[in-house]
């Protein structure tokens, strides 16, 4: 009943979307249709994706299940940037990569370990990632200590930031050729391989990009309508910048992950599930934000990669629990509430920033 209901609710949703922002009915009703249909649009990025996926394999596929999961923050910061917005940018950064790490992660661990004992996964991989995470916070922590003790001119600064974005995509890219070239058969996980009995997608693989390319196109016209109202919401309901952007933007952003990591672990997949998850807060860490700071450059707007003292602690927090909990392979439900735990905290504390 719900897959029938899908496809309409999502073109309702999406002219609804376009109509309020463009007959202006309030920021509150926009910012609500607008979050509402962009749910629906990254769910189908998130079924387009999973879909194409499997057709390209299983190490290229997930790493597509990460690209466009996070295209939807990347659009929406796109936007953000051309707005000048650069707080709100950076918070929602921080709430991608702890919302992915926490609550991605800790949601497919959660709910899959209600089904299955324990799930296991690649072992290496889950070394490897967890070596990645830690040369994001080393590569966001530093910049920003040596800015905020030394008082480094804001000329500097750029400087910095704008080298240390270009150690992490070559950092990234490297890592691409090492997962999916020179090391792709070691980091397979046989786990998943077992898991699928024979499971057909949904489409074929022409439909699947299709589909893929619509869903990309309506989360970027979506997402630029939600950034225009997002001043006024936040200033009408009495919330920080930092909230909204790493929570409110971030949960939105994160719907395709979400939903596409929940369904691998019920599958008992946990190793794409994690690869979902983690993968997409690499990205983020160490190519999405980095490319933003030269795409800030575009726009002459210029900024930087240091974050507040707030997001540096809560990407630490996120970054220390999920990889002493996914180092060793194998996840259950109570790690996943663990990791849920956390992402409450601290949702809280950014609440009453």
């Amino acid at each position: 009943m719900l897959k029938k209901l899908f496809f309409p609710l999502l073109i309702i949703t999406f002219a609804l979307s376009a109509i309020s922002h463009f007959m202006k009915w309030g920021a509150a009703i926009e910012f609500a249709l607008a979050g509402i249909a962009i749910l629906f649009a990254a769910g189908l990025l998130g079924k387009a994706t999973e879909s194409v996926a499997h057709y390209a394999g299983q190490r290229l596929g997930g790493f597509l299940n990460a690209t466009f999961g996070n295209a939807a923050e990347l659009i929406i910061a796109i936007f953000l940037i051309k707005e000048g917005l650069f707080d709100i940018v950076k918070a929602s950064l921080t709430g991608a990569i702890i919302g992915n790490l926490l609550l991605v992660l800790g949601a497919s661990a959660f709910i899959g370990g209600l089904k299955f004992k324990e799930q296991k996964f690649n072992v290496h991989l889950a070394g490897q990632n967890a070596s990645l995470t830690l040369l994001g916070i080393i590569a966001l922590f530093i910049p920003a200590i040596f800015v905020k003790t030394e008082h480094i001119s804001d000329r500097d600064t750029m400087t910095i930031s704008i080298v240390v974005a270009a150690f992490l995509i070559f950092a990234y890219l490297g890592w691409l050729v090492y997962s999916m070239v020179t090391h792709k058969d070691l980091l397979e996980d046989h786990e998943d391989t077992q898991a699928d009995h024979g499971e057909s997608p949904a489409w074929s693989r022409n439909k699947s990009i299709l589909l893929l390319l619509v869903a990309t196109v309506m989360v970027a016209f979506i997402s630029e309508w939600l950034v225009h109202t997002l001043d006024t919401f936040s200033a009408k309901f009495g919330l920080s910048e930092l909230f909204v952007g790493a929570f409110v933007v971030a949960i939105v952003g994160n719907a395709a992950e979400h939903s596409a990591a929940v369904m691998l672990a019920l599958k008992n997949k946990m190793g794409a599930a994690v690869e979902i998850a983690v993968g997409s807060s690499l990205q983020i860490a160490l190519f999405v934000a980095p490319v933003l700071v030269f795409i800030s450059l575009l726009f002459g707007k210029e900024m930087n990669l240091i974050f507040s003292t707030i997001e540096l602690a809560a990407i630490g927090v996120s970054v220390l629990i999920a990889t002493s909990i996914s180092r060793d392979g194998a996840t259950t439900w109570f790690e996943g509430k663990l990791l849920l735990i956390v992402y409450a905290i601290l949702g809280v504390s950014f609440y009453f920033v």
